[in-house]
C-alpha cells in the first residue's frame, strides 16, 4: 500500500492551501519488507571562542581540481521539472540558539554550525523519486541512502562493513591541513575518538551521548588508504549495522584530525573556536558573530558533482549564510518578508496566517516526528501500576485534542513505540491494526478512568508533580492537567530549561510522578533500534525507568536479527506489547511545517530544503546531502 492511500485515511493532514508546487508534492511508497542477504554490495550511482572578525580563504592550490557551470541539458529524469540549476547567490537559513561546538566530538551541540563544512559517509538518495520515498521521516532504510565519502561498501559476512573511500577528497586548504588529502586514517580517527576504540581515547571520555547502538561496535581500522573495515561483534543484525552506519548525525560526521592534534587537549577535548573549523565539506566557514550569524563560503576545493546533474560541480550557492534568531515571532518576522529563506516547525496558526500574507511561499505540511506524551515514572508506586496508567489514559481526549487545539492539524490516533505511518509501511504496528481490545483502553472515558482509580486504591488526595521542559507545549500540558484534574488526579507543573531537566530526569530520575518535554517518548520515526533503548534499562533515553523483561527480551533479539523481515516481526510484536502496557501516556502528534521562499529551487524533499543545500549544511532542516538548491535571481526579483 502506497503513503499515498495512507494520506488518503488522514484527510485531516492534508488542507487544499498548504500544498507545494507539483515538483515537490509527494507521495510515500512503505519501506519494502523484502528480506535481505547478509551479504551486501551497495555502489553509488554518481561517482568557542567568539569574535567578529573574518578570514579570508585562500585560493584552491590541489590538482585535480574542476569548476563547472550550470549544465542545461534535459536528462528525462523527474527531477528535469524542478528547473535549471544557477550558480550564484546566497541562501539565508536560521537557528534560535548560539553554535557552541565546531565539531561532533560532543554529538549534536552545535550541529547547525559544522554540518556545512564537514561530510558524512552516507547521505539521501535524491536521484529517488519522491513518489517514491520522500525522506520526510527520519528513518532512513539503506535502499534510499547513497554513498556519499564513498564510492562503495560491501558486507562479506553479517558483522564486517568494508567501505571504500572515493580518491578525490580534500582538506580543506587552511591550516594545518592545507588541502592535503582526505584518506581512511581520517576515518579511523573519528571513530577512535567519538567512541573511544583507540588512538589514545577510551570509553571514560565524554563522547556523544547517543552512541549506545555503536556498543557493538569492536574496531574499525584501515586497511589500505582508502579502505576502511568495521568489524562488529558476530551476532550483531546486518540491519542494525546499516542503520546505525547510515544515519544521519554526529556519529558519521567526520572531523579533521589535523585540526584535533593542534587545537585540543586534555582540558579543552573539543573545537571550540570557530577559526579552527576545517572540513571537507562544500562550505567554508569564513565568519561567526556570537550570539548573531555565522557565514559559509563556497568551497574552491569541493570534490561533489549533483547527483541529478553529474556534470554540474557543487555547491551553486556562492554563499550560505545562518541568521540565530532565538525568538520565534522575530524569525516568522523575517521569514515574512524574504530577510531568511527558511523556517522550519512553524506552529498551526502562524502557518495559515503566513500562506495568507505570502501565498507564493512553498509549505510542506509533515506530521511532528514523534506523539507528545505524557510521561510516568514506570518505576515507582502508583504508576508502576497498569491499570493505573490505563486511567490515565481514558482521562485523555486524544481526538478533541487533535480537532480543537491543533486545529485539526494532529493525528487524533494514539502511538507505540513506533510512529503511525511507520507501522502502516511495514515497521510497527499504526492504530487501526490494533486488536479492538486495546484500542479500547485508549477511548476517552473520564467515569472508566474514576472507576479503575477507585479499584487501584488510587490518593486522589495527593498533588501528583509534573517536571516539564520550558521548550514543551505548555498549553497541551495545561489542558492535559485539566483533563486529569476531572478524574481525581491533580498536578503542578514545575517548569524546568533543557539542561535542568535533562539532569533531572535522564540523568538523575530525580522525579516522582510524571515529566514530559518537547519530545514524547513514543512515535518516532527514526531509528527503530534507538527506540527499543528507549524501553530497556540501562540506557539514558530510558527515562521513564521501564524495567520488563519482555521489552529487554525485543530488544536483544532485534539487536541479533539476521534479516529484515526477523526485525519487524519484532517490531511489530513489540509495538502491540508497549500498546498494551501503557508505559507512556498518549496525547497528540500534531503537524510540523516547514517553509521555503519561492526563489529556493531544486527541493523536492519533505524538509525544509529537502534535507540539503549542496552537499552537507546544518541550519533549520538538519542534514548531509549533495542534492544542489540554488537560488533563482528572476523569481526572486519579482518579490
Amino acid at each position: 500500500m502506497k503513503k499515498s492511500l495512507l494520506l488518503a485515511s488522514l484527510t485531516f493532514l492534508i488542507v487544499g492551501s498548504l500544498v507545494l508546487a507539483s515538483c515537490t508534492s509527494s507521495t510515500t511508497a512503505p519501506i519494502s519488507t523484502t528480506t535481505t542477504s547478509t551479504t551486501t554490495t551497495v555502489i553509488s550511482t554518481p561517482s568557542s571562542t567568539s569574535t567578529t572578525s573574518t578570514i579570508v580563504i585562500p585560493s584552491s592550490t590541489t590538482s585535480g581540481v574542476v569548476t563547472s557551470t550550470a549544465v542545461t541539458t534535459t536528462t528525462g529524469k523527474w527531477w528535469d521539472s524542478l528547473g535549471t540549476p544557477e550558480y550564484g547567490g546566497t541562501l539565508i537559513d536560521m537557528l534560535n540558539a548560539p553554535i557552541t561546538a565546531w565539531e561532533p566530538y560532543y554529538g549534536t551541540t552545535g550541529l547547525q554550525g559544522y554540518c556545512p563544512y564537514l561530510q558524512e559517509m552516507w547521505c539521501n538518495d535524491y536521484t529517488v523519486d519522491p513518489n517514491t520515498w520522500d525522506f520526510s521521516i527520519g528513518w532512513l532504510p539503506s535502499q534510499y541512502a547513497a554513498n556519499l565519502m564513498l564510492t562503495a561498501y560491501s558486507m562479506p559476512n553479517p558483522y564486517t562493513v568494508v567501505c571504500n573511500l572515493r580518491t578525490d577528497m580534500y582538506w580543506q586548504n587552511i591550516a594545518p591541513s592545507n588541502g592535503r588529502q582526505l584518506t581512511s586514517a581520517d576515518i579511523v580517527a573519528h571513530y577512535d575518538r567519538i567512541l573511544g576504540l583507540g588512538n589514545g581515547f577510551t570509553t571514560v571520555d565524554p563522547y556523544y551521548a547517543s552512541t549506545a547502538g555503536w556498543y557493538p561496535l569492536i574496531s574499525v581500522v584501515a586497511t589500505d588508504k582508502f579502505t576502511v573495515t568495521f568489524n562488529w561483534k558476530q551476532g550483531t543484525s546486518p540491519v542494525s549495522i546499516l542503520t546505525i552506519m547510515q544515519a544521519a548525525g554526529a556519529d558519521d560526521t567526520i572531523e579533521d584530525p589535523d585540526a584535533v592534534a593542534a587545537y585540543t587537549g586534555a582540558g579543552n577535548p573539543a573545537l571550540g573556536n570557530w577559526h579552527n573549523a576545517i572540513g571537507s565539506g562544500p562550505f567554508m566557514l569564513t565568519d561567526y558573530v556570537d550570539s548573531s550569524s555565522a557565514t559559509y563560503v563556497a568551497n574552491p576545493n569541493y570534490w561533489g558533482f549533483d547527483f541529478r546533474w553529474p556534470k554540474n560541480k557543487l555547491p551553486y550557492l556562492s554563499q550560505y549564510k545562518l541568521l540565530i534568531i532565538p525568538a520565534a515571532p522575530t524569525a516568522e518576522a523575517a521569514m515574512r518578508v524574504g530577510k531568511i529563506d527558511a523556517f522550519s516547525g512553524m506552529p498551526v496558526l502562524d502557518a495559515l496566517n503566513m500562506t495568507k500574507t505570502n501565498p507564493g511561499i512553498v509549505v510542506k505540511q509533515l506530521p511532528q516526528g514523534n506523539e507528545l506524551t505524557l510521561d510516568p515514572n514506570n518505576a515507582v508506586a502508583p504508576f508502576n501500576n497498569l491499570s493505573v496508567r490505563i486511567a490515565i489514559q481514558h482521562a485523555i481526549n486524544i481526538p478533541l485534542i487533535a480537532s480543537t487545539y491543533y486545529n485539526g492539524y494532529a493525528t487524533p490516533w494514539p502511538a507505540s513505540l513506533t510512529e503511525n505511518q511507520m507501522g502502516l509501511g511495514g515497521w510497527g504496528l499504526a492504530y487501526p491494526n490494533w486488536p479492538a481490545d486495546v484500542q479500547a483502553q485508549y477511548t476517552f472515558d473520564p467515569a472508566l478512568s474514576k472507576q479503575l482509580l477507585a479499584a487501584a486504591k488510587f490518593d486522589t488526595s495527593i498533588t501528583y508533580p509534573l517536571i516539564l521542559e520550558t521548550d514543551a507545549d505548555q498549553g497541551l500540558y495545561q489542558i492535559v492537567q485539566s483533563e486529569l484534574a476531572a478524574v481525581g488526579i491533580n498536578l503542578s507543573i514545575t517548569l524546568l530549561t533543557a539542561p535542568t531537566w535533562q539532569a533531572t530526569v535522564m540523568t538523575s530520575h530525580n522525579y516522582t510522578a510524571f515529566c514530559a518535554r518537547n519530545q514524547g517518548i513514543l512515535g518516532f520515526n527514526f531509528d527503530i533500534f534507538r527506540q527499543f533503548m528507549r524501553f530497556t534499562p540501562g540506557y539514558q533515553a530510558n527515562y521513564i525507568q521501564v524495567n520488563d523483561p519482555n521489552m529487554t527480551s525485543f530488544n536483544t533479539q532485534a539487536i541479533a536479527a539476521q534479516s529484515i523481515g526477523d526485525v519487524q516481526k519484532l517490531l511489530t510484536q513489540a509495538n502491540l506489547y508497549a500498546a498494551q502496557n501503557h508505559f507512556a501516556i498518549s496525547l497528540a502528534q500534531p503537524s510540523t511545517f516547514n517553509m521555503v521562499q519561492p526563489w529556493v529551487q531544486g527541493n523536492p524533499g519533505g524538509n525544509t530544503l529537502g534535507n540539503a543545500i549542496t552537499g552537507t549544511f546544518g541550519g533549520t532542516a538538519g542534514g548531509r546531502d549533495p542534492i544542489g538548491l540554488w537560488i533563482s535571481k528572476e523569481i526572486k526579483s519579482k518579490y
